[in-house]
């Protein structure tokens, strides 16, 4: 594709930034926004990528990597105000998660250590649990605020905090899982999988595409409960003081 066929697919930035118009939305600023940060953020890391590739260094494909956890976990983090320490969790979160998968994969043999097949595999697990993370923290917090007379009530009668905690802190990892679940079960059907079309478009044998496309699935169930979890317990913790009493969560003052 050319910098021209590029610019001609502007058309599509059109017609939703007109509906938003026409509508009243009010999305307008958030559409124009979002296109140009695309633009450059994605033009950049071509750059980079490309140079990458060619280097074909060990050391800066970590650094790819370290930089996609860092971009996640501040994207993340934001939602999870409130619970104290949440940075070193969503850190943790997600190099344990990529750390897992990933060692799997290349100690199988599955994909080879070169960066065009890890740098963007990694980038899928690691935008996925960010993804994941953002559901369950948002699900989580809003359990824990609907259910906190509960939690005293259990608490008061001599019940533990995991107890106390279990049914909104599972309800949040059921909620934040689901619409993998849902979308998996419909893959091939529905819709052709972004990875898959883009093999396909590129030229691969469709069943080739198709290999890859379910690694990646399974790559992204794992993501989704490893994700969910590992957050879930790791701050489930925070909302309760030494004395086993409920403080909830901990908005800073502004």
């Amino acid at each position: 594709m050319s910098y021209a066929q590029l610019a001609l697919s502007l058309i599509f930035i059109a017609i939703p930034l007109g509906l938003a118009i026409v509508l009243k939305l009010g999305l307008e600023k958030d559409i124009i926004i979002a296109t140009i940060r695309s633009i450059i953020q994605l033009l950049i890391i071509g750059y980079i990528l490309t140079f990458v590739f060619e280097s074909d260094s060990p050391i800066f494909i970590i650094l790819m990597i370290m930089l996609m956890i860092a971009a996640a976990t501040q994207n993340i983090i934001k939602k999870g105000d409130g619970i104290p320490g949440i940075t070193w969790m969503i850190v943790l979160t997600l190099i344990v998660v990529e750390t897992v998968t990933m060692g799997i994969m290349l100690s199988f043999g599955i994909i080879p250590f070169a960066p065009e097949e890890v740098i963007p595999i990694s980038g899928m697990v690691i935008g996925n649990c960010m993804v994941l993370s953002l559901l369950f923290l948002n699900k989580f917090k809003d359990e824990v605020d609907r259910s906190d007379e509960t939690i005293e009530l259990i608490l008061s009668m001599g019940g533990q905090p995991k107890v106390a905690i279990d049914k909104s802190l599972k309800s949040a990892i059921q909620t934040s899982m689901i619409p993998t679940i849902e979308a998996q079960k419909t893959m091939g059907l529905v819709q052709l999988p972004g990875m898959m079309s883009g093999l396909i478009i590129g030229g691969a044998d469709p069943m080739e595409a198709v290999m890859y496309q379910l690694l990646i699935l399974f790559l992204i169930l794992t993501t989704a409960a490893m994700s969910s979890v590992m957050v879930g317990y790791m701050a489930y913790p925070k909302l309760f003081n030494q004395k086993m009493q409920f403080i909830g969560l901990q908005y800073k003052t502004k």
